[in-house]
């Protein structure tokens, strides 16, 4: 970690920064466990944060290890990777009403929009691979000429409070991602507004912006070491070494073009359920559709955005007839999307390396091994063919 702007929070004052937070008018949002798993919650009190917990990733696996109150002593309180849920709920509920349309006694139509009631909201233990991909969102919902009024009413409400990942699973491999919109790795660099990186007695803490400088100038601090600093990049540096995972390349267009066809897409079919898990726990999947609710005596209709998935056959459908019929297709869809079709439209990647998707699959499909058939695939042609040519050129 760079020790400029660099101070300490010593974890008995890791409340002082919750009280302060509120008190400059910021409700809290947390990470806590919540059936089994670690889910973003309005935070009441202390001992309501993930204390000495920290999970275990497979494919499709996830389980969390939790030390009762006596145990846990100096137990960090981020010693995890991640849950299901990223920051995408947040800010693109899975459904709310756009606006609302009524038949008024004139027999006129009157149309309203219906605008989420928002209030500041400090959301805290926000880790990198999550604020790369709002990064990803902001640049859809936000980077045209026509921003989500939606969206951009909630996240301007939010206050990001970010904390360095040293604890990443089996599945993670943001190392590899590269993404331009936010460097990989288990640091945290841009996109916060307080960071964190938690040692055993406290917190290395920095501010990334002026609302988050405003409230470290509130806080009890004291110097930070360089005994800390070297503890900090030490943890850092094994996190980084702790990924095992690797995306072949950040830019699969090359290895997916003209391969549409190709017998890899119908085997990772003959497991995929088709569920759409993938898309729900993805921090990036956008796709959504819109709907109208009437009321029974048709004088009033709520029109709705609902997440969809590219895995449901009606999100394809033109004209009555699924475009994407078979689970083939929509796999295939969703894997050239992410991480080839994506740059075409945003210029980067639309994965960040969180690894959730292989985590929540029922069947543990892996993104990465199943994407590294078709470099490998390419490769081995390219060898192939070098062969081929220099047989030929010596004869």
């Amino acid at each position: 970690m760079k020790q400029a702007a660099l101070h300490f929070l010593a974890s008995n004052q890791f409340e002082q920064l919750l009280s302060t937070l509120k008190q400059s008018g910021y409700h809290n949002v947390a990470p806590q466990v919540v059936d089994d798993t670690i889910l973003y919650r309005p935070l009441k009190s202390l001992t309501d944060l993930p204390q000495g917990t920290s999970d275990q990733q497979g494919e499709g696996r996830y389980t969390l290890n939790k030390k009762g109150v006596e145990e846990r002593g100096a137990q960090h309180i981020f010693s995890w990777a991640n849950g299901p849920q990223a920051l995408k709920p947040l800010l693109f509920p899975p459904q709310e009403s756009l606006w609302r349309a009524e038949k008024e006694s004139s027999g006129k139509t009157k149309f309203m929009s219906i605008m989420p009631e928002v209030s500041p909201t400090a959301v805290i233990g926000v880790k990198n691979c999550d604020l790369a991909a709002l990064q990803l969102l902001d640049n859809h919902f936000l980077g045209t000429d026509s921003p989500d009024p939606w969206y951009r009413q909630r996240r301007e409400s939010l206050l990001l409070i970010s904390v360095n990942c040293t604890h990443p699973s089996d599945n993670c491999f943001c190392v590899s991602t590269h993404s331009n919109s936010n460097q990989s790795g288990p640091e945290v660099l841009s996109g916060y507004d307080l960071n964190l990186h938690e040692l055993d007695d406290g917190f290395l803490i920095q501010s990334g912006s002026e609302k988050g400088e405003e409230i470290l100038s509130q806080l009890t601090l004291t110097v930070v070491t360089e005994v800390m600093v070297e503890e900090a990049n030490s943890a850092l540096e094994s996190a980084v070494s702790a990924q095992k995972q690797q995306l072949a390349t950040t830019d699969f267009r090359p290895f997916f073009k003209g391969k549409e066809e190709a017998p890899q897409w119908q085997q990772i079919a003959e497991h995929c359920l088709a569920c759409g898990n993938c898309t729900a726990v993805c921090p990036s999947c956008f796709c959504h559709r819109e709907e109208e609710i009437p009321s029974l005596d048709l004088a009033v209709s709520n029109h709705q955005r609902l997440w969809d998935s590219c895995f449901n056959s009606e999100h394809s459908m033109l004209h009555g007839i699924p475009v994407r019929s078979e689970t083939t297709h929509r796999y295939r869809q969703w894997m050239m999307h992410k991480l080839a079709g994506w740059h075409d439209q945003f210029g980067e990647s639309g994965c960040v390396g969180c690894g959730r998707c292989i985590t929540w699959c029922p069947v543990g499909i892996n993104i990465v091994t199943e994407s590294a058939r078709f470099a490998e695939e390419e490769k081995q042609t390219e060898a192939s063919y070098s062969r081929s040519t220099v047989k030929s050129n010596k004869a």
